[in-house]
């Protein structure tokens, strides 16, 4: 059993957005083989709105006012996950305020499902071990056409630096750095660069990321 707080703040033009969930999360042990099912939910409230002063336009737009006049709102996440030694496959239904209930204004690029696989290859143990792990994933986009992931994550310093790699089927791509310290304190920055068809207009994005995990 584990249990997790996750707090999302966005920016990306006009779009604000904050998210605060918790987690629950079931483990299931198969065989002695360290075989694994895991079980996930999460269950918090999400709000948005549209930046008026950052608009170039009529700021007083009904659509721009109906979009911000919406309340918060309760959301949450649902997963599954199979993990061996080596293997790992998920699924997931993300936001699924948007699956169970249907909004008045109709938004587009929100993610409907995701599925992955991956498999770990340890390539060396050791203060210098190295682990390798190949990755491929597939997302459903509401209003848009899916979207294939295809990348590696590389694992050093007894697993406390990784550094990582994505080409998305949006023509963009994702690069990754960070460090686990002591598989308790993690910190990790992904830049995203932008799909071909805006890589005119910006530059792309950056996420940083912060973990601390206590002790059971």
């Amino acid at each position: 059993v584990g249990v997790g707080l996750n707090v999302y703040h966005e920016s990306a033009g006009l779009q604000r957005q904050i998210r605060v969930v918790g987690s629950y999360a079931y483990h299931l042990k198969l065989n002695e083989k360290n075989d694994q099912l895991h079980f996930g939910i999460s269950l918090g409230f999400m709000n948005q709105r549209l930046e008026t002063s950052d608009m170039y336009g009529n700021p007083n737009d009904p659509m721009v006012g109906q979009y911000n006049d919406r309340k918060t709102y309760l959301d949450g996440d649902f997963g599954v996950a199979y993990t061996s030694n080596g293997l790992n496959l998920q699924a997931s239904i993300p936001n699924l305020k948007s699956v169970l209930k249907k909004d008045v204004i109709k938004l587009a690029d929100v993610t409907t499902f995701y599925a992955a696989a991956s498999y770990k290859l340890n390539i060396s143990e050791g203060l210098n071990g190295l682990d390798l792990e190949p990755k491929v994933a597939y997302r459903g986009v509401k209003g848009f056409d899916n979207i294939w992931d295809a990348g590696a994550q590389l694992e050093i310093a007894n697993k406390q630096v990784f550094i990582m790699g994505l080409y998305h089927s949006t023509e963009s791509a994702t690069f990754g750095l960070g460090m686990d310290f002591r598989k308790k304190y993690m910190v990790s920055g992904m830049y995203t660069t932008q799909t071909s068809a805006l890589s005119g207009y910006t530059n792309g994005s950056f996420e940083l990321n912060l973990r601390l995990s206590l002790p059971k």
